[in-house]
């Protein structure tokens, strides 16, 4: 009955449009005074015991460094240098907006944060190109998932947090191949597109000196990855290390060498961070101690017992929690999403030796996707806000990207060395 009235509550408050944190911090008040089997005492202690994870403390620096990177002008450095590499191709702005993506996502590790840093540059540029605007907004918004899918990713680092069997470090790793697997299926797409509809491509030739000199003013942006990952599996420092590692470095390059991060942007900086980590956290406390009290409940269990009588096989199981998670990254941020399942499915499909690192990054990229679905959908409306569309008509244009992502999920299913490669390569 308890369980019942915390269920029914919290998804009576997402209907009413209260914010998820919120939502799911009344939902656990209503449960706690009716006499739930974990009373408001234990409720207080588990949120406050959640948020006191040194993995934890990642998630403001790494969104910290985006903002700054994006403000000091990293962005428009690499997209100049996706555009050197890539823009004499068939639909090259296109594939230059998915390829930017990739090296944007390596910086931000937020989907949102990359669709608005790139979008806001390659949807006019496509536009004059003579792309269609609802064409080259699906796709800045569909590039942008890869946001969290290349490392450094800030969804990654949750499921660390909810899984603490997980290293962020091998989950990094691990997004590498799912990562470059979803742009490789983007760019594919967009180069059907181009033929298709005849979008010509922005050079007309490949031009290997400006490739030499965009090269040169982007090293900067390209060194921020490196030092991530290569700081991370060199035993310099940790993952969350790296967090801080990156922040000051793009606050060095954006103000000192690039001289494109000023006062005021960086002013904005920090309160932009400030926002977005405060509703993540909130997220993040209320959403672990939500799946706490589930696991007292038997969800778990539940959950378990209905999947498997299904099918003992594990190739329908996986095909079923996908299935499932696509539905519910269309009405559930990722991050919660995250935090309340992880600990739930991951369990399940341990006993049929399924890797927390190759489930880790399934859950990821499946949710991730959520960003381009609605009625959640934060990417679409990011992408919107930038050109004005209509919501309903942006909605309309992301279907071909949406199945070509679902396509990309379905070979990171199957097939697990495209996650374990890389680890496994590196002894992890």
């Amino acid at each position: 009955m308890h369980i019942f009235l915390l269920l029914a509550s919290f998804a009576l408050f997402v209907f009413l449009s209260v914010p998820i944190g919120v939502s799911i911090g009344m939902a656990l008040c209503l449960y706690g005074f009716a006499g739930g089997s974990m009373g408001l005492d234990f409720i207080s202690q588990a949120i406050f015991s959640s948020m006191n994870s040194f993995p934890l403390i990642a998630i403001p620096f790494f969104i910290l460094a985006g903002t700054l990177m994006e403000g000091g002008g990293l962005s428009k450095r690499l997209i100049n240098l996706s555009n050197s590499l890539v823009g004499h191709f068939t639909g090259g702005l296109g594939i230059v907006t998915v390829l930017t993506c990739i090296f944007f996502g390596a910086i931000s590790g937020s989907a949102i944060a990359t669709v608005a840093a790139v979008g806001t540059i390659m949807i006019p540029a496509m536009e004059e190109q003579g792309y269609p605007r609802s064409f080259a907004t699906a796709l800045a918004a569909a590039a942008g998932v890869l946001g969290t899918i290349i490392p450094p990713s800030i969804p990654m680092i949750m499921y660390c947090v909810a899984l603490p069997a997980a290293s962020p470090g091998n989950m990094f790793m691990g997004g590498i191949g799912p990562g470059l697997l979803a742009g490789v299926t983007l760019m594919i797409l967009v180069c059907y597109y181009a033929k298709r509809n005849g979008y010509r491509s922005t050079n007309t030739e490949f031009n290997f000196k400006n490739v030499i000199k965009c090269t040169i003013d982007a090293i900067w942006a390209l060194f921020v990855p490196l030092i991530i990952i290569g700081g991370i599996y060199g035993g310099i420092f940790s993952a969350t290390e790296a967090a801080v590692v990156a922040c000051v470095y793009g606050f060095i390059v954006g103000k000192f060498i690039y001289k494109e991060l000023s006062m005021n942007a960086t002013s904005k900086a920090l309160v932009s961070s400030a926002i977005t980590v405060s509703s993540i956290l909130i997220v993040v406390a209320t959403g672990s101690v939500l799946g706490k009290i589930l696991t007292v409940e038997g969800i778990p269990k539940m959950v378990e017992t209905a999947l498997t009588s299904l099918s003992s096989n594990v190739y329908v199981l996986l095909i079923v929690i996908n299935i499932i998670l696509l539905i519910v990254g269309c009405i559930m941020e990722t991050f919660t999403a995250i935090i309340i399942l992880s600990p739930i499915l991951y369990p399940i499909v341990a006993q049929y030796g399924i890797d927390v690192y190759h489930f880790g990054v399934m859950m990821i990229l499946n949710l991730s996707i959520g960003f381009i679905t609605p009625p959640v959908g934060s990417n679409l409306f990011v992408a919107c806000g930038i050109t004005g569309m209509r919501f309903e008509t942006l909605v309309k244009s992301i279907w071909p990207f949406l199945l070509a992502l679902i396509a990309a999920l379905i070979l990171v299913t199957f097939i697990p060395q495209i996650t374990l490669f890389l680890p496994n390569l590196f002894g992890m």
